[in-house]
């Protein structure tokens, strides 16, 4: 092209021009014959060629001789129609160059120039048969379209993702007649074969790599449709080794905006035309939501599932309740808590008041379990969810530690008190008490401070046995020893009381520590006089058990209520109960004797004694027994 557009350029300009028309002419599926006015022949394309016979080089400058002489006079009307404007479509019959009359559609409108001077005709003549196709076609398109809307319904009925993807593929070879089809997903760099039909079910799972993939290319394109002819295009889709196989249709399915998967029609009989690749792509798309549809929901029931079971699982009660305030969901664990099924609640109010939102109520039920109970409001519902705990252990240990307050307080004010009072009576009056009465007083003041030591040592190894640093050393020693030791001198504290030791000569040693072991006797043959304020036996006696060593201590005392035989081995619990109370004490000593006993390995438990009265149990391991020597050859300490 000359600088600045000059004559050059347009005759160049001009040479495209009539070289794209000459390609477009050539190129045509349809018949073309121009024609001047005179009817002499202007252009006949390589269709033309086809379609009558008569090559482009006998027939230009001259009439064709196509139009049969009893259609002379429709063709000459046609002309005519033309020439005055407009342009004129029919059917009818032309002559090929061996005689043979073709059925013909032909459309005839005029050769104008630029300025609208008729330079001639042009006629674009089809088969027939082309139109009887093309109707055939037309109504099979309508037909598989009807079709497919059945389709998309059935597979939107579903919602189970595997399913859907088995009636996808199967709807996919029916919509285009496919001899197979599979549907893919896409995972990171693979696909994976999630969906069969007419494929062996063995393939199913199968992957391949993705980026050497048909899908891949397809992706590359951005087509929504992609058509490959010929086994080497392939090789890759090892699951498509059909016999015979020759065309692979693709269309992408997606979900939410990004590629799920793929459908694959394979064809090994037929062959697909545009009509199979314009509803595969129909397909792909409505495929993309049933997908979505499927895999919503399946995450919904997975959603569903996942708070079904922490619902269930909850250690909490939790209740759902409605607009009107009753019961349409109760947990477990709610049913644990209060002893009222979910049968017998749903429908109903909850079996307990309820706090404002955002606060919380504790409640005692009749059983004498207590409860904190929080509410929440779901706006978006009008539902109420109630969350309530057990909190009876912690409601206990407040009030038994504000028992220990007040009683320690008593404990300790009673013997200062006492201390005090003699001491500043020795201070103010030391002459004129006599030698027997400051003595007396002396006597006071040592055992008074003598039983704040006690209580002190207790309130110190009792903070020590919740912070689990009670530490013993277990090896063998004398059980009958300590006991011995324990007992010497008991007799004559008391004239109400009568103790007896049965101890046998040839008791084995214990295993465990003989200096918490000491401590342990005391507290339990203090307990037994305690609780035994009218007096009696107390007895203590000790056997050997299997390789265990049991030592008992029994009293003709209060006794303990079966529910509390395991209450009083825990902290600031003393049984408060009944007439025990009454005895003071800061409810320590028992909680102490158990976690002394288990430390050396063994155990205490509180028994009912025949006739009244308790027994305290000690179970202590055996220094014979084998799993005791292996212990402390290992140097075990607890």
């Amino acid at each position: 092209m000359e600088p600045g557009g000059g004559p050059g350029a347009e005759l160049h300009g001009s040479d495209v021009e009539e070289g794209l028309a000459r390609a477009v002419l050539a190129g045509s599926p349809d018949a073309i014959v121009a024609l001047d006015r005179d009817l002499a022949v202007l252009s006949w394309n390589a269709a033309a060629e086809r379609m009558f016979g008569w090559p482009a080089a006998d027939l230009l400058g001259r009439r064709a001789p196509i139009v049969p002489d009893e259609l002379m006079a429709e063709h000459n009307a046609v002309l005519e129609r033309v020439r005055a404007g407009g342009r004129v479509s029919l059917t009818t019959k032309r002559l090929h160059r061996d005689g043979r009359l073709l059925d013909l559609r032909v459309d005839t409108s005029a050769l104008s120039s630029p300025g609208g001077v008729l330079l001639g005709y042009v006629n674009v003549y089809h088969a027939a048969e082309d139109d009887d196709a093309a109707h055939g076609r037309m109504v099979r398109r309508a037909r598989l379209v009807r079709r497919l809307t059945d389709v998309v319904g059935d597979i939107n009925a579903e919602l189970d993702l595997p399913v859907v993807l088995d009636r996808i593929a199967a709807s996919l070879t029916e919509l285009t007649g496919a001899d197979a089809g599979g549907f893919v997903s896409i995972e990171g760099d693979r696909l994976r074969l999630v969906g069969v039909h007419r494929l062996p079910e063995t393939l199913r799972g199968a992957t391949a790599d993705l980026h050497t993939s048909l899908v891949a290319k397809l992706l590359r394109t951005g087509k929504t449709v992609l058509l490959e002819t010929g086994p080497e295009g392939f090789p890759d889709l090892i699951w498509a080794r059909l016999p015979g196989l020759h065309t692979i249709a693709v269309g992408i399915a997606a979900v939410g905006g990004r590629p799920y998967g793929a459908l694959y029609a394979l064809f090994a009989r037929r062959k697909a035309s545009h009509l199979e690749l314009e509803l595969l792509e129909l397909l792909a798309g409505h495929a993309g939501i049933a997908v979505a549809n499927a895999t919503a929901y399946q995450d919904a029931v997975r959603q569903r599932a996942h708070e079904r079971a922490v619902f269930d699982a909850s250690a909490d009660g939790i209740a759902v309740l409605d607009g009107a305030g009753a019961v349409v969901r109760w947990n477990p664990a709610a049913a644990e808590l209060t002893g009222h099924p979910a049968d017998r609640v749903i429908g109903g109010p909850p079996p307990f008041p309820l706090p404002a939102p955002g606060e919380k109520l504790t409640f005692q039920l009749p059983s004498g379990r207590w409860l904190d109970v929080l509410c929440a409001e779901i706006r978006e519902t009008g539902e109420t969810v109630v969350d309530f705990r057990d909190v009876t252990r912690a409601k206990e240990l407040e009030e038994a530690k504000d028992l220990f307050l007040a009683t320690t307080s008593h404990e300790l004010r009673t013997p200062i008190t006492i201390v005090h009072g003699f001491a500043s009576t020795l201070d103010s009056r030391w002459d004129h008490l006599s030698d027997v009465e400051r003595r007396g007083a002396v006597h006071t003041i040592a055992e008074r401070a003598r039983s704040l030591g006690q209580l002190m040592d207790h309130l110190l190894l009792g903070a020590r046995a919740g912070a689990e640093e009670l530490k013993v050393r277990v090896e063998p020693f004398d059980l009958a020893a300590r006991v011995h030791a324990a007992t010497l001198g008991l007799p004559v504290l008391s004239d109400r009381h009568r103790l007896e030791v049965d101890i046998p000569p040839d008791l084995p040693l214990a295993y465990g520590d003989a200096l918490a072991t000491d401590i342990l006797l005391a507290q339990l043959l203090e307990n037994a006089f305690k609780y035994s304020p009218d007096g009696g036996l107390i007895r203590v006696e000790a056997w050997p058990e299997d390789d265990r060593v049991v030592l008992v201590v029994d009293d003709e005392g209060v006794g303990i209520a079966p529910g509390d035989r395991e209450r009083i081995f825990e902290r600031f619990v003393q049984a408060d109960s009944g007439n025990r109370r009454r005895f003071g004490g800061v409810g320590l000593g028992l909680y102490i004797v158990r976690n002394l006993a288990r430390a050396q390995g063994g155990d205490v438990a509180a028994l009912p004694r025949s006739g009244g009265g308790t027994r305290m149990r000690l179970v202590l391991n055996s220094a014979e027994s084998s799993s005791c020597q292996d212990r402390s050859e290992r140097g075990v300490t607890t």
